[in-house]
């Protein structure tokens, strides 16, 4: 019997979403919304579907309308477990 170490040495990317920045208010973080075009489970029709994301932003480089790519990172408050990195 011979032991296999090759699930160790797989590496996690985080996951990343792309989409507009909605709010740029608050010191140091942006409210990013992500849509997804995706099918109804029971009725078979296309829906988009919109998620808002709280993510850390140092220095406020983002403003309303741009487009951000965000990663998951460590919780950094109560909402915000994103940063944005694009």
């Amino acid at each position: 019997m011979k032991a296999t170490t090759t699930t160790a040495e797989k590496k996690l990317t985080p996951q990343t979403f792309t989409g507009v920045v909605s709010s740029d208010k608050m010191k140091d973080t942006v409210v990013v919304v992500v849509s997804r075009f995706v099918k109804h489970p029971k009725y078979q029709k296309f829906i988009n579907k919109r998620t808002k994301i709280m993510a850390s932003d140092i220095g406020n480089t983002k403003k309303i309308g741009d487009k951000a790519t965000v990663e998951a990172c460590r919780p950094i408050s109560k909402n915000k477990s994103f940063k944005v990195i694009a």
